[in-house]
């Protein structure tokens, strides 16, 4: 197959992707819109180079005619989750879309690999919509924590040094490493609730914090620089260990003279 006719076949494939990664960082919007807690933290994706579809189409003797149809992961998405639990919440997501269709699901969590590998791996078929018409992709997602996506990473760049043939030496290392990382995991587990009170807390913080500051440069833009200059002290004052309602406080204030001068 020629390289121009490899980039016809991997259209949908890129264009899979794309949607599929607006499709999960919009559920963490939503969620986070709410202010509830998304067991999404963040989402990449990609498509599989030539030269690895090639490689592994020779390694597992699959046709170059049957590629579409045998290989599942050309498109991939990683869906990174805080904790463990969140896994699971991802897991269930997905099965309750409507665009997407589950062939089958592996479940290297609960079933971990020697090797010490970690991920929840989901195949799905997927539908295009492009310029001529539909069609149909496989795409695999892997749901992991972010302790899971650090080992795995690490993985991936030694089995590509060593051309999958690691020394034992480093793969004894490699899954102590792994079952440390999940112990990291079980652990923040237990904290989850203080975590994401914390998380809350901050966020909560911040959005105040940005808020005060558009209003002290619309105050300053209105030429009442001695308000603004007085707000900005305030502000600096509580940026360290001010807390949730003398930041609402402030923010009233700030609006309160915004109302004097006839901006709302």
């Amino acid at each position: 197959m020629a390289i121009r006719e490899w980039k016809r076949f991997l259209i949908p494939y890129e264009q899979a992707v794309e949607e599929l990664k607006v499709k999960f960082k919009s559920i963490r919007r939503e969620y986070r819109r709410k202010n509830d807690y998304s067991p999404v933290e963040f989402v990449t994706g990609r498509v599989k180079e030539i030269s690895s579809i090639l490689e592994k189409a020779n390694k597992f003797c699959i046709p170059l005619d049957r590629i579409e149809f045998e290989m599942e992961d050309i498109a991939g998405i990683r869906v990174m989750c805080q904790f463990v639990d969140d896994i699971d919440k991802v897991v269930n997501l997905i099965r309750e879309r409507r665009d997407m269709k589950i062939v089958y699901e592996k479940d290297y969590v609960a079933n971990v690999k020697e090797s010490g590998y970690r991920s929840y791996h989901m195949i799905i078929k997927y539908p295009v919509n492009l310029s001529d018409g539909q069609t149909e992709i496989l795409a695999e997602f892997q749901i992991r924590t972010l302790a899971m996506n650090f080992w795995a990473t690490v993985e991936h760049s030694l089995n590509y040094k060593y051309k999958h043939d690691i020394p034992e030496y480093i793969r004894e290392k490699l899954k102590n490493a792994a079952d440390a990382a999940f112990q990291l995991d079980q652990q923040m587990l237990e904290i989850k609730d203080e975590i994401k009170d914390a998380q809350k807390l901050f966020e909560v913080k911040s959005n105040l914090v940005s808020d005060i500051m558009n209003n002290i440069l619309l105050i300053s833009s209105l030429g009442k620089l001695m308000d603004a200059t007085r707000y900005r002290e305030q502000l600096n004052k509580l940026l360290e260990e001010g807390e949730v309602f003398e930041l609402s406080s402030l923010l009233k204030s700030t609006q309160k003279t915004l109302d004097v001068y006839g901006v709302s």
